[in-house]
């Protein structure tokens, strides 16, 4: 899915290089007649090279190009010379990119780690040079073997958001303003459905400068599971969110009908998701009085039985500092305190 600079999903070609050809050269010197085969072997094709960087949370580089070409190995020279190898070609992909075979969607590995390397394509051998073919019986050979061509193909890569807390929730719910008004990112913000067609990231500052990521999912839908609206192109980020926030509107007919809706996506699209940390956000708590506020207490505290909630509000700044101590205290639980 591509939207304005985020890009998730991105198809790309690559190309290790050639080795270089072994020399077949003889050597020549002055008061030596017949010096013998000295031909050197071949450099190695280029590998091209797929590596971690954590400064980096899109695919969006690869929009304008998606042919990656490494170098070829130089052939080889005289006095057994080895011939440079081809240069090495590294994509540099975020933290959470999978690289998948295009055809068969097979996961071929995941980049988790900053500075992780992996060669997608592994350069040729360069070929050997002459000297290694002498013998008793072959003392001047004049061949010697061509370097191996290098390796083309097609991968498929699909970034996964690599985010401590995901928001979840049913289109303008309040997330994009709630990430606004928590963290210093700008998603757009308006009151219509689906305003947010891309994920977007924040970090959260909390006390004493600690800080955690929080990712703004675009809007669920009824069915998004069996990939209606924008279902299951986004829902796959929230796979790595090791906290999810599900943030409903305080005017909302039945608030924990709706919670239980959003569960069910989730546990339709993957069932290890309600294995996270949930936490219950109310937002646009600044439309209730006090009085409206108790009664649905009563009510929500007899339904959420076993999940926490509370409620906020990101336009009035309500709730929000016990809302980043709550996450804080989920996603460092059982660390030790120091």
């Amino acid at each position: 899915m591509t939207e304005g600079n985020f890009t998730d999903y991105v198809k790309i070609k690559v190309a290790s290089g050639k080795g270089g050809q072994g020399s077949a050269h003889l050597r020549r010197e002055k008061y030596v007649a017949k010096g013998g085969p000295d031909g050197g072997d071949g450099g190695r094709g280029g590998h091209i090279i797929v590596k971690g960087n954590k400064n980096l949370w899109t695919l969006y580089h690869f929009k304008f190009k998606k042919h990656f070409q490494a170098g070829h190995g130089e052939h080889g020279g005289k006095q057994t010379s080895t011939g440079a190898d081809g240069q090495d070609v590294f994509i540099e992909v975020p933290l959470g990119t999978q690289v998948k075979n295009p055809e068969t969607d097979e996961v071929f590995f995941e980049i988790t780690e900053d500075g992780e390397e992996k060669i997608v394509a592994t350069g040729g051998k360069g070929g050997l040079g002459n000297w290694h073919f002498k013998s008793s019986t072959n003392q001047t050979p004049r061949y010697a073997q061509p370097g191996l061509p290098g390796e083309e193909t097609e991968l498929l890569l699909e970034l996964k958001l690599l985010a401590d807390v995901g928001l979840v929730g049913f289109p303008n719910a309040g997330k994009s303003t709630l990430l606004s008004v928590i963290t210093s990112a700008k998603p757009k913000i308006a009151d219509y459905e689906f305003t947010t067609l891309k994920p977007n990231l924040g970090i959260v500052e909390y006390r004493d400068y600690r800080t955690f990521v929080m990712a703004d999912i675009p809007g669920i839908i009824e069915g998004a599971s069996e990939g209606k609206g924008l279902g299951h192109y986004f829902l796959r980020h929230i796979e790595r969110n090791s906290t999810l926030l599900f943030l409903i509107p305080a005017d909302t007919k039945d608030i924990y009908k709706e919670y239980e809706v959003l569960l069910n996506e989730l546990q339709k699209y993957n069932p290890e998701l309600l294995d996270k940390e949930r936490l219950v956000a109310i937002s646009k708590a600044d439309m209730l009085d006090e009085e409206l506020k108790k009664e649905m207490k009563q009510e929500l505290d007899q339904q959420f039985t076993n999940v926490e909630y509370l409620f906020i509000s990101s336009i009035a700044q309500q709730g929000i500092q016990p809302l980043k101590d709550k996450l804080w205290e989920m996603l460092n639980k059982g660390e030790e305190k120091v």
